[in-house]
């Protein structure tokens, strides 16, 4: 039978529809709409969020419009193409290519700068060789080791934008997803599975998390970027406090509601550019259960993230407006099931961490090998370095190379045989692994020589202080000093024993400005999580060192004794009191 219908049915039909809507008008009835349509496909969630803010009577920002407009990964032809003309993006297009990991940072450089994915930190020799290869032929002859455990390829030219994309997959790595609205290089304990103190080895529970965020589409596109970190509780901090998402190995002792043994212990929100740390949630749960949980924790960020107001888009702003145990039950409908809370007295405490070992030679699990972690000036390797330090890693240890959060990396598998060697060939790379008690905690983002949101130069200025302490004081305890650029804070400045934020310093009333910064005291990590509070505004990049100087000096004067950390004297001293003991040692 004919599945068409005839001339006469059709007009019949046309009649009838006419006649009901003109029965609904008689009735006062609006005639029936058509059904909207309804997103489908794996941008679907993301779509509903923004239809329904738009619902709400609000405007959606310029880039959630854009990804709607364009999805960034369905425009590798465009990128391509912009590719072979050598053209640099337009605004819109700036962000989409940020989701290959490339960020156009004109005006501080008219070039891109490529991110890269490395879950855990964790690459090989013949990797960091490649990648040498890469920043010689495409990028400026060097790379950054940024604070999450990451590699920054900079100075690549319009025209080899793909062909860095492309030369960094075809070394088994990646860029995609490490930039934008989406969640970024996972991170781990850069001595996962060498580190004899560490409850948990973070490196499978990463990977799976890296992989399970590449191969789904669904989770990119969110309403702001995300990190995601995984500490085994070893012997160098990764900082997972810092993060949206935080889990964190602890042991459960016997009489506990659950199985004694290793967990992880969920933590949520933090943020300290925005100056907040991740909180205990009070949920612990199997660690193969983790890659469950942070894909409902994103789901529920991704339907209720705030998509109208870029500041106010993390992780961190949901929580506050709702609550923790609101938020908790929406994860827990997701994953279809109750997760289990404890009390903290059925969590043995965790040791703390070492603030120096990502620096020197340092014992592995395994008898007889050791890590050795190189002091980098501020991040910074050479392409040159960067061979070298693959050759080291291929001839003496075990081949892997390991980045950690506070801008250096480790060479792992060195036998004690051999360790001798391997720090003569350091020193001829220009390079140390040894650090004064400034330089082994210095850690500065990019500043404006290569980012067009820093007020000043963070990396130089970084160096000048370093190198004007040491010429006047000698410190016996580790002080981290963290100098960022602008408010995203890339190197965390809340969080420093000192801390400097990029700023322009007013010289008159006419307007004219300077380079400087402002600077903060008694940040801290981990058990010591602080954020640092405001002590000076407005010193001038150039006074910096000094001004870093008398507060140190001002330190040893007045520390109760020299096991006295600077995070306990500068919380424990007023601000006003700080200001006038460091003038005094000016004076």
């Amino acid at each position: 039978m004919s599945a068409e219908f005839s001339a006469e049915q059709k007009r019949y039909l046309e009649g009838f529809m006419s006649g009901v809507q003109a029965g609904q008008l008689s009735q006062g009835l609006k005639p029936a709409a058509a059904p909207a349509s309804v997103p489908t496909g794996p941008d679907a969630d993301h779509f509903k969020a923004q239809d329904a803010t738009k619902a709400a009577g609000k405007k959606l920002v310029d880039q959630e419009i854009w990804k709607r407009e364009e999805h960034p990964f369905d425009a590798y032809a465009r990128l391509k193409a912009q590719a072979d003309k050598g053209e640099y993006p337009k605004p819109p297009d700036n962000f989409r290519w940020r989701y290959y990991g490339l960020f156009y940072v004109a005006p501080a450089q008219n070039s891109y700068m490529c991110r890269l994915r490395i879950p855990n930190g964790v690459l090989t020799h013949w990797q960091l060789a490649g990648l040498a290869d890469v920043a010689q032929s495409f990028g400026g002859g060097y790379a950054h080791v940024t604070t999450r455990a990451n590699f920054q390829i900079r100075e690549i030219e319009a025209s080899n934008a793909v062909k860095v994309v492309e030369a960094i997959q075809d070394l088994g790595l990646c860029s995609r997803g490490s930039g934008a609205d989406n969640i970024r290089n996972v991170t781990g304990t850069p001595t996962a599975g060498i580190d004899p103190d560490e409850l948990l080895d973070t490196r499978p529970y990463a990977r799976e998390w890296h992989f399970h965020v590449l191969n789904d589409r669904s989770l990119t596109g969110l309403p702001r970027k995300f990190n995601v970190a995984y500490d085994g509780a070893g012997t160098i901090a990764a900082l997972e406090e810092t993060n949206d998402i935080g889990f964190q190995a602890v042991e459960v002792a016997e009489g506990a509601p659950v199985p004694a043994g290793i967990y992880f212990r969920l933590v949520l929100g933090g943020i300290t550019g925005h100056k907040d740390f991740a909180r205990d949630t009070g949920v612990i749960l199997p660690p193969h259960d983790a890659t469950r949980v942070a894909d409902a924790i994103v789901r529920v960020f991704i339907e209720h993230g705030d998509r109208t107001n870029r500041n106010k888009a993390r992780l961190k702003y949901v929580l506050d407006t709702w609550g923790f145990e609101k938020f908790l039950a929406a994860v827990e409908e997701k994953l279809g099931f109750k997760m289990t809370r404890i009390s903290t007295e059925h969590v043995k405490p965790r040791k703390s961490p070492n603030r120096t070992a990502h620096i020197g030679v340092h014992a592995q699990r395994q008898q007889g090998l050791n890590w050795i972690g190189l002091v980098l000036p501020v991040g910074k390797l050479t392409v040159e370095q960067m061979h070298a330090i693959a050759s080291l890693a291929r001839d003496l240890g075990d081949g892997d190379i390991r980045l950690t959060v506070w801008q250096n990396l480790l060479v792992s598998g060195v036998p004690d045989s051999k360790v001798s060697e391997a720090l003569s060939r350091i020193e001829a790379m220009g390079l140390s692994a040894e650090a004064t008690a400034i330089r082994a905690g210095l850690v500065a983002c990019t500043g404006n020589t290569g980012c067009k949101f820093a007020a000043a130069n963070t990396k130089g200025t970084a160096e000048k202080i370093a190198a004007h302490v040491e010429g006047k004081l000698t410190l016996d305890t580790p002080v981290n000093i963290h100098l960022t650029g602008c408010h995203h804070s890339c190197a965390q400045h809340y969080i420093g024993d000192i801390g400097l934020i990029g700023a322009k310093v007013p010289l008159n009333d006419d307007g004219d400005t300077a380079e400087g910064f402002h600077i903060l005291v008694g940040g801290g990590s981990g058990a010591d999580a602080t954020i640092a509070r405001e002590l000076w505004r407005d010193i001038k990049s150039e006074d910096c060192p000094a001004a870093v100087e008398r507060l140190l000096a001002a330190y040893l004067a007045h520390r109760q004794d020299a096991s006295e950390t600077f995070f306990a004297f500068a919380n424990r001293t007023d601000t006003e009191t700080l200001k006038r003991l460091a003038e005094e040692h000016a004076a």
